[in-house]
């Protein structure tokens, strides 16, 4: 027959991985067009104080890759705010219930429109709760270590996908210059032949204008 202290590891151990992987998460991750002197909110609700809200945002593509951006509570107290931020990663505890507005404003830019990739994500970190079969009250140690090894991976999963949004930013930023760069050379190219047209012809007209004066002067 199995000893208690092994139906507890087992217990403990099964508890813990449900309750991790049960936490209850919400998260909005929207991609959103921000045009010239437009302010645009988003709003996500916590029901209980003491939940983490991370925000997430990142310019795109338009003008100089930089908006404005505010984020308050409840009361309208102000959380967060930036000014022509490029991109931003935070995380704040929602001590308040109620709705939460994440707004950005594009009111710097005369015509330039902003494309905005932005997480919105409201988490609730539970933690397991172990049941004491006879004298054992405390975790296993085989349930620390593998807590300790669940959350370093959620952490690694959380670098990695931190660097994959990093890594899009900088692509779209690059190809947004690519397209820019190429739009300035093509009319550029396209003033240059014809400003040369424009001088061969002038130069035509005024030599056979010069010609056709001294014939008639003759």
């Amino acid at each position: 027959m199995p000893s208690s202290r092994v139906i507890a590891s087992a217990i403990a151990l099964l508890a813990f991985i449900a309750v991790f992987f049960s936490a209850s998460t919400e998260a909005t991750a929207l991609t959103y067009n921000v045009a010239a002197h437009e302010k645009a909110c988003f709003y996500s609700w916590a029901d209980v104080p003491g939940k983490k809200v991370a925000f997430y945002f990142a310019v795109q593509t338009g003008g100089s890759f930089d908006i404005d951006y505010s984020v308050e509570g409840p009361s309208g107290k102000v959380i967060l705010n930036g000014e022509r931020e490029r991109q931003g990663d935070y995380v704040f505890t929602a001590n308040d219930v109620g709705e939460y507005s994440f707004c950005f404003s594009n009111d710097m830019s005369t015509f330039a429109e902003k494309l905005v990739d932005f997480e919105i994500t409201v988490e609730n970190e539970a933690r397991p709760s172990y049941q004491s079969i006879g004298s054992q009250i405390q975790p296993p140690e085989s349930v620390g270590f593998m807590e300790e090894s669940l959350f370093r991976l959620s952490g690694s999963l959380s670098n990695i996908a931190r660097t994959q949004k990093y890594f899009r930013t900088r692509e779209n930023r690059n190809f947004s210059t690519v397209v820019s760069t190429e739009k300035r050379i093509f009319w550029f190219a396209a003033t240059e032949g014809i400003a040369i047209i424009a001088m061969a012809g002038l130069q035509v007209f005024v030599v056979r204008n010069f010609f056709n004066v001294k014939k008639g002067g003759v």
